[in-house]
C-alpha cells in the first residue's frame, strides 16, 4: 500500500480524498495555487506545497510544478481527482517515469477513451451500441453535410476533445449546418486547442443515464449500478439520483453488461463511468467513457455502502476487486451547489462567504471545502458543495432533501440553493417525469 499521495487537485474532491487516506493510514500532500491558501483540502493534509498564482495552467495545470512537489515531499503516488488532469495521457505517462503510481488509468487508456471519435469506434468492435453517426472525424463541411443526409435530422455536432457543453451544437435542418460546424470547430479549437469534430444522431427527448465501473490489474470488471444525470443545464449537470426512475431491471442488467464490455475492451483499471443516452422506448447508445472519478459519485456510495475512493487506491496498489456487480439498495439524490445566481442566468458569484450553516441529520451528507469567512476565488469551477440525501425510497429521498435545503444557509455570495429547493417541489421531477430537456421549460419562480 502507498506511504504517501499528493492529490493534484483543489476543493471538496481534494478533502475528499484527505479523508480516506487518513482513514487508510495513508499521508496526503495538497497542492495549492495561492488562490487557495485558506481552503480546506490545504488544512487537512498532512503537507501543502503551494505550486503557483490562480490561473490554472500556472498552478494546477502545471504538470512540472506538480511531479517537483510529488518529489520534494516523496510522495509515491498522486491522486488527480476530477477534472484538471485526470483524465491527461501525458500526465499519467509522466507520473510512471518518474516512479509514481497515478491512481486513474493507463495513459493507453485515457487516449482510447479520451477521443470521442476513437471511443467510439472502439466501443462498436466491442458490440456496444452506439448512436447512428460519422465515421471517424468531419475532415470538411461536405462530409458533414453527407453525413447528415446519410443519417437524417436532427443531428448533433460534436468536439471530439470537448467537455462540459462546449464544441456542441444541435442542428434540425441542412441550412444551418454550416454555420453551426464553423461556430463549433472555432469554440472547440480555443477550449480544447483541438477542432476536430464528429457527428452523431440527435436523440429526442433523452435520459442521460450513466453506469458506475470498476476494473482491476487483473482483467475483473464490475459494475455499481446506475445513475441519472439528465436534470441539465447547457451540457452541465445540476443534480443526480440513483436508481434513476426510468430504470428497469432488465434495461440496468443491459445497460451493466454493455458498460463492463466497454471497460474490459480496454483493459479498464480503476473507477470510471460509461455514460448512455437512453431514448423515451428505452434503448440505450454509447455517449463517453470517464476514465476517472465523478462529481458524482457519492449517490453511489451512499446506496451500496462502498468507498469509491479507497477502491481507487486499492486498485492502483494491485489489490485485486471482488467481481460482484451491486445493485442499489436505497435511494440517493446529490445536488450541486454552486456559487451562482439562479435569478440572473445562473451568473458566476465569487466572494466571501459571511455565514455558513451545513444542514444534518440521519441521511444527509455534505462534501464541501468552504466556510464562513472562506472566499471564493473566480478563478475556478463554481461548485462549493454537494449534498446528499439518503433514504429508504425515492419520495423520503425527496422529503429530506426539502428538508436539507431549507436548512443550508449561506450568505455573502449567491447559491443555486434556491434552484433546487423549487426543483424538489416540481411535479415532473417527483414522477421522475424529466429528460436532459427538462431545465428548457423549467420557470425559477423570485
Amino acid at each position: 500500500m502507498f506511504r504517501k499521495i499528493l492529490i493534484a487537485n483543489r476543493g471538496e474532491i481534494a478533502l475528499r480524498i484527505i479523508r480516506t487516506c487518513r482513514e487508510m493510514g495513508i499521508k496526503t500532500v495538497a497542492v495549492y495555487s495561492t488562490a487557495d491558501a485558506e481552503s480546506l483540502h490545504v488544512r487537512f493534509a498532512d503537507e501543502a506545497v503551494c505550486i503557483g498564482p490562480p490561473p490554472s495552467k500556472e498552478s494546477y495545470l502545471n504538470i512540472p510544478r506538480i511531479i517537483a512537489a510529488a518529489e520534494i515531499t516523496n510522495a509515491d503516488a498522486i491522486h488527480p481527482g476530477y477534472g484538471f488532469l485526470s483524465e491527461n495521457a501525458r500526465f499519467s505517462k509522466i507520473c510512471a517515469e518518474n516512479g509514481l503510481k497515478f491512481i486513474g488509468a493507463t495513459p493507453e487508456q485515457i487516449e482510447k477513451m479520451g477521443d470521442k471519435a476513437t471511443a467510439k469506434e472502439t466501443m462498436k468492435k466491442a458490440g456496444v451500441p452506439c448512436i447512428p453517426g460519422s465515421e471517424g472525424l468531419l475532415d470538411t463541411l461536405e462530409v458533414a453535410i453527407k453525413t447528415a443526409e446519410r443519417i437524417g435530422y436532427p443531428v448533433m455536432l460534436k468536439a471530439t476533445a470537448g467537455g462540459g457543453g462546449k464544441g456542441m451544437r444541435a442542428v434540425f435542418k441542412k441550412e444551418d449546418l454550416q454555420k453551426a460546424y464553423e461556430n463549433a470547430r472555432t469554440e472547440a479549437g480555443a477550449s480544447f486547442g483541438n477542432d476536430g469534430m464528429y457527428m452523431e444522431k440527435l436523440i429526442l427527448e433523452p435520459r442521460h443515464i450513466e453506469i458506475q465501473v470498476v476494473g482491476d490489474q487483473y482483467g475483473r470488471v464490475c459494475h455499481l449500478s446506475e445513475r441519472d444525470c439528465s436534470i441539465q443545464r447547457r451540457h452541465q449537470k445540476l443534480t443526480e439520483e440513483t436508481p434513476s426512475p426510468f430504470m428497469t431491471p432488465k434495461l440496468r442488467a443491459a445497460m451493466g453488461k454493455a458498460a463492463i464490455k466497454a471497460a474490459k475492451s480496454i483493459n479498464y483499471e480503476g473507477a470510471g463511468t460509461v455514460e448512455f443516452l437512453v431514448d423515451k422506448d428505452r434503448n440505450f447508445y454509447f455517449m463517453e467513457m470517464n476514465t476517472r472519478i465523478q462529481v458524482e459519485h457519492p449517490i453511489t456510495e451512499q446506496v451500496i455502502d462502498y468507498d469509491l475512493i479507497r477502491e481507487q487506491i486499492k486498485v492502483a496498489a494491485g489489490v485485486p476487486i471482488s467481481g460482484k456487480n451491486y445493485e442499489p439498495q436505497l435511494h440517493s439524490i446529490e445536488c450541486r451547489i454552486n456559487a451562482e445566481d439562479p435569478f440572473n442566468d445562473f451568473r458566476p458569484s465569487p466572494g466571501r462567504i459571511t455565514t455558513f450553516h451545513a444542514p444534518g441529520g440521519h441521511g444527509v451528507r455534505l462534501d464541501t471545502h468552504v466556510y464562513a469567512g472562506y472566499v471564493i476565488p473566480p478563478n475556478y469551477d463554481s461548485m462549493i458543495a454537494k449534498l446528499i440525501t439518503t433514504a429508504q425510497t425515492r419520495e423520503e429521498a425527496i422529503d429530506k432533501m426539502r428538508r436539507a435545503l431549507d436548512e443550508f444557509v449561506i450568505e455573502g455570495i449567491q447559491t443555486t440553493i434556491p434552484f433546487h429547493r423549487q426543483l424538489m417541489d416540481h411535479p415532473d421531477y417527483i414522477a421522475g417525469n424529466y429528460t436532459t430537456k427538462f431545465m428548457e421549460a423549467f420557470v425559477l419562480k423570485r
